[in-house]
């Protein structure tokens, strides 16, 4: 008997951009995902010069801001539930 396992495709940022307080990412599905720049102190405190400095990891399924040492997987952030959020320290 065989079995097989099928993995999805996963999903992969196209482009990026923030708002005033959000970081907006655009999707490979058509999704496009807002979430609120308070979950990553890093990028809510950065300049925007800082925040522009991003690079993808993994085809797409990570962002990556090496001045920020600040790495986002897509993943976590289709399921911020199971985020362990840590208050940032002043």
């Amino acid at each position: 008997m065989s079995t097989s396992v099928t993995k999805s495709k996963p999903v992969l940022v196209i482009s990026l951009w923030f708002t005033e307080d959000k970081l907006c990412v655009f999707l490979d599905d058509g999704r496009e995902v807002a979430v609120p720049l308070e979950w990553f102190p890093r990028l809510r405190d950065a300049s925007p010069a800082e925040r522009e400095n991003w690079r993808l990891i993994g085809g797409g399924i990570g962002i990556n801001w090496p001045v920020l040492d600040e790495d986002i997987a897509v993943e976590s952030l289709l399921q911020p539930e199971t985020w362990c959020l840590v208050p940032a320290r002043d």
